[in-house]
């Protein structure tokens, strides 16, 4: 069974998260698959708009910590944080610039859980539907990380509320994301793919060059204020966090468990 669904419908491509037993959690083979879609969408002709959505009750519980995190030795310390510096780069942040980049418009379709690593998919997206139902968090501060890898918080919720977010990895709801700014719709959960799809619709009827043209001037205004140097300088801070784990515990998280109780919670 694929790990992501992709179809063409009324010039809008659906890229469906397809992992619901694992709550979308996401494996190196999901993100693969998640991006060769990405790219479908982008160079299709018949493809106007793009809707990234999830089967199953949750959008995503972030990244399959399992799989990223297995097989992590003491004794190997120095060429595994190379190593896996340099993935992280090209999965997570790297991954997640190019699908901001992409010139047309997209939509993150959202519900139930988006949590860490969902973020990485969801903030590169330009526009935002979340069901009523929908919490985000990222509590990777009890991993001892400062933060997910596209370190967008501050941009998409403010400053205030950023620090909010990280420092007591606490949820954010729909409705306070939507007040944020950060969610363009909240909708009825059982409404989310229709509202959605009626969005995707109604801007595939404009001029695709014009869509480009909008996309291309705020994403460049964003650049202008410091945006793409402040993801990579976030990233690296990040990796302090996996450097300092790495050379306490041997291991990239402080905890050798990679579901402790308190994230599991959260997970559900």
């Amino acid at each position: 069974m694929p790990l992501i669904d992709y179809r063409v419908e009324d010039a809008v491509g659906v890229i469906t998260l397809n992992r619901p037993e694992k709550h979308n959690a996401q494996n190196e083979p999901m993100l693969e698959e998640l991006d060769a879609a990405w790219r479908a969408a982008a160079t299709a002709d018949a493809v106007k708009v793009i809707v990234v959505r999830a089967n199953g009750d949750n959008f995503s519980a972030g990244h399959d910590l399992k799989s990223t995190t297995s097989g992590y030795e003491p004794s190997e310390v120095k060429s595994q944080l190379e190593n896996a510096y340099g993935w992280e780069t090209e999965y997570y942040l790297g991954f997640s610039r190019r699908w901001r980049d992409v010139p047309k418009p997209s939509i993150a379709s959202v519900k139930g859980a988006c949590i860490a690593g969902a973020l990485n998919v969801i903030w590169p997206c330009d526009l935002i539907v979340a069901a009523d139902n929908t919490f985000f968090s990222d509590p990777v501060a009890k991993y001892g990380i400062g933060g997910v890898e596209y370190h967008a918080h501050t941009w998409e919720l403010g400053a205030r509320r950023a620090k909010e977010m990280l420092f007591t990895a606490r949820s954010v709801s729909a409705e306070e994301a939507f007040a944020a700014g950060m969610v363009n719709r909240v909708v009825p959960v059982d409404e989310l793919d229709a509202r959605t799809m009626d969005l995707a619709r109604e801007i595939a009827q404009m001029d695709a060059w014009a869509l480009r043209q909008g996309k291309r001037a705020v994403n460049q205004t964003l650049d202008i204020m410091g945006q793409q140097a402040a993801l990579q300088s976030a990233f690296d801070m990040h990796w302090l966090g996996h450097a300092n784990s790495m050379l306490t515990t041997g291991y990239p998280l402080l905890t050798a468990d990679p579901l402790p109780a308190e994230a599991k919670k959260d997970r559900t």
